[in-house]
């Protein structure tokens, strides 16, 4: 690899970190929200936690949750130690 392309491999490094400062941000948001919504749940009275308000917030919660895995599923991968390789 020649040393325009590390050049650009190293700032495109730069900027894979800082998106992933930013998703660990946004995945501290929504837990907050996701767990606002849980406690919405839990004290929910018994006769609407059965019924559509109760199911709205489990919907809710479940998606809040895929996007939490998602974005720790990003957060994990290791892009620094692949692109230090291509830059071999």
């Amino acid at each position: 690899m020649n040393k325009a392309r590390r050049k650009q491999i190293e700032g495109i490094n730069g900027r894979i970190a800082a998106m992933l400062s930013l998703a660990e941000g946004i995945k501290a948001d929504v837990e907050a929200v996701r767990d606002d919504e849980q406690d919405y749940l839990d004290n929910m009275p018994e006769s609407l936690a059965v019924g559509d308000k109760g199911g709205q917030a489990e919907l809710a919660i479940a998606a809040l949750d895929q996007v939490i895995d998602d974005l720790e599923s990003l957060i994990g991968n290791d892009f620094a130690a692949l692109l230090a390789e291509a830059a071999q």
